[in-house]
C-alpha cells in the first residue's frame, strides 16, 4: 500500500484517494464479509476477509502519511482495548454469570466513551455512529436509552404503540400528507424495532431473512410465469396470487 500511495511511482487511482472517498468501500467489504458468512462459503469468506483488511491497511496508511498513527497503532489499540474489556481474564476481576460480564463489558465501553469524548456530549446517546443501517441505528439507540432506564417494563405498551403509529400513517395517507407520511412511516419503523428489541430479535437480521425469502419466491414466481409463457406485467391479480401461493408451497 505504501509503494501504490507513492507520490512518484504509485497508482493514479489510490493516490486520488482520501479517508471519506474509501469508506464507502470499507463498508461494502464489510458487507461482503457478512454475505460470506450468511452463505456458509468459507473460501469466499476468506478472500472478503482479506478485501476488509485491506480497507484497514488503505486508511492506515493515509493516517501514516500524515503522521497521525500507522497500521502497528491500530493493531496495538484494539490489543489494549480487549484486555481493558475483559478483566476477567487479564486481571483479578471474578464474574459469576455472563451478565456480569456483559455489564462489565458496557461499562468499560462507556467509560472509554466518556475518556474520549471532545465534544462534551454527556447523553446517553453520544457516539451512536451516523453510518449504521438506520435499522441497527434504531435498535442501538434504543439499548442506549433502556439502560438508563428509559423504556417500557414489557412488550405490551409496544403493541399499543405499534396500533397508535398504524393509525397515525392512515390519517395521514387521508390528509394527502406526503410529508406527515413519511414522518409517521419512520415512527411507525422506530417501533416495530422497539418491538423486535423486546422480543430479543435482531431487525436488521430479521429483515435480511425476509427480503431473502421474498426474493427466492418471486424468483419461483418469475419462472412458473415463464413455464406458461406468460409475462408477470401482463398477469391480473388473481392469477399473481396463485403463482405466489405456488411460489411458498414449492418454498416450503
Amino acid at each position: 500500500m505504501a509503494r501504490l500511495r507513492d507520490p512518484e511511482n504509485g497508482c493514479a487511482w489510490d493516490l486520488k484517494q482520501n479517508f471519506a472517498s474509501i469508506a464507502p468501500y470499507t463498508i461494502e467489504e464489510a458487507y461482503e464479509v457478512a454475505d460470506a458468512i450468511a452463505r456458509n462459503n468459507l473460501p469466499d469468506l476468506q478472500d472478503e476477509l482479506g478485501d476488509l483488511l485491506l480497507q484497514v491497511v488503505f486508511h492506515s496508511q493515509m493516517a501514516q502519511e500524515q503522521a497521525e498513527f500507522n497500521f502497528d497503532d491500530v493493531a496495538n489499540g484494539i490489543v489494549a482495548k480487549l484486555i481493558r474489556r475483559h478483566p476477567h481474564i487479564f486481571s483479578d476481576a471474578k464474574f459469576d454469570n455472563p451478565d456480569d460480564v456483559k455489564a462489565a463489558w458496557e461499562a468499560a465501553k462507556a467509560q472509554e466513551r466518556s475518556l474520549k469524548n471532545q465534544t462534551g456530549d454527556e447523553s446517553a446517546l453520544a457516539d451512536v455512529a451516523l453510518a449504521l443501517p438506520a435499522l441497527s441505528r434504531a435498535d442501538k439507540i434504543q439499548q442506549r436509552a433502556a439502560r438508563v432506564g428509559f423504556d417500557w417494563p414489557d412488550v405490551q405498551p409496544v403493541w399499543d404503540k405499534l396500533n397508535e403509529e398504524i393509525s397515525e400513517v392512515r390519517q395521514a395517507i387521508a390528509n394527502d400528507d406526503t410529508e406527515a407520511v413519511e414522518d409517521e412511516i419512520g415512527d411507525l419503523l422506530f417501533t416495530v424495532v422497539n418491538l423486535a428489541r423486546h422480543l430479543k430479535i435482531d431487525p436488521e437480521v430479521s429483515l435480511s431473512r425476509s427480503t431473502a425469502k421474498f426474493e427466492k419466491r418471486f424468483r419461483r414466481v418469475e419462472q412458473l410465469a415463464a413455464n406458461q409463457d406468460n409475462k408477470l406485467s401482463e398477469l391480473d391479480l388473481a392469477a399473481l396470487d396463485a403463482l405466489w401461493d405456488k411460489a411458498k408451497k414449492d418454498s416450503q
